[in-house]
């Protein structure tokens, strides 16, 4: 596993829907530690996320907790935004553009929120109806209220739903899953094919049990490219 063979590349080439993981994949950083950082509760968050990493908590519960930290108003989130522009990691805005000119749907799968997500999406042309991400929930005043556990992307396979939602909605055939995660890589079945990501993240298990790690999208832009 890991390396790239035919199979994988006429998946790829032939692919009717392409979902993309956002933090650490379509962007440079991961949003909710760029977050933590700004109201200075960076150093709280990251033990919480780091333990939810070796097990020791649901990514539900550890999403749940860091919001509780962060405490994010619709102040902060705006104030956030105006201060954070996108960072999109190099080649993205190349391969969306490669993949919408062949008339592929372009899908934003995330673990992160939908409101930090809509500049990126209008920065690289996707619907809005095209993101499936958690949404934080407000009191009147604007101050946090929660998330809506409802959302699939809370839970450790939320991706695999959303996969599974598409293909039946749609009824893609040759749905391509791409992340730098292993809630990425569980995605795939129901996705027909995940490819790792390491631009901006190598993580081990990811690397070694993709079908395809690529670490720069000039790569897949580059295949697409070979018809």
């Amino acid at each position: 596993m890991g390396r790239l063979d035919d199979h994988a590349q006429k998946i790829w080439r032939t692919a009717d829907a392409v979902c993309f993981d956002v933090d650490s994949t379509v962007c440079t950083d991961e949003a909710i530690d760029e977050l933590a950082k700004f109201v200075g509760r960076e150093k709280e968050v990251a033990e919480i996320t780091q333990r939810a990493m070796r097990g020791g908590a649901s990514f539900r519960e550890a999403l749940s907790k860091r919001l509780d930290i962060i405490q994010p108003s619709v102040y902060i989130v705006q104030r956030y935004l105006e201060n954070h522009p996108p960072s999109l990691t190099t080649g993205i805005r190349e391969l969306v553009q490669a993949l919408h000119k062949r008339d592929i749907p372009v899908y934003l799968v995330s673990g992160g929120f939908d409101t930090i997500i809509y500049p990126i999406a209008k920065d690289l042309n996707i619907p809005y109806n095209h993101i499936f991400a958690n949404k934080i929930k407000y009191f009147f005043n604007g101050d946090y209220a929660g998330f809506d556990e409802d959302q699939p992307t809370c839970e450790q396979d939320g991706k695999a739903q959303v996969a599974a939602y598409l293909k039946h909605r749609h009824g893609y055939k040759r749905l391509v899953m791409v992340g730098d995660g292993v809630t990425d890589l569980v995605a795939s079945p129901p996705a027909d094919m995940f490819i790792g990501f390491g631009g901006n993240q190598v993580r081990e298990k990811v690397q070694k049990e993709a079908e395809w790690f690529v670490k720069s999208f000039d790569e897949l832009t580059n295949e697409l490219q070979r018809d």
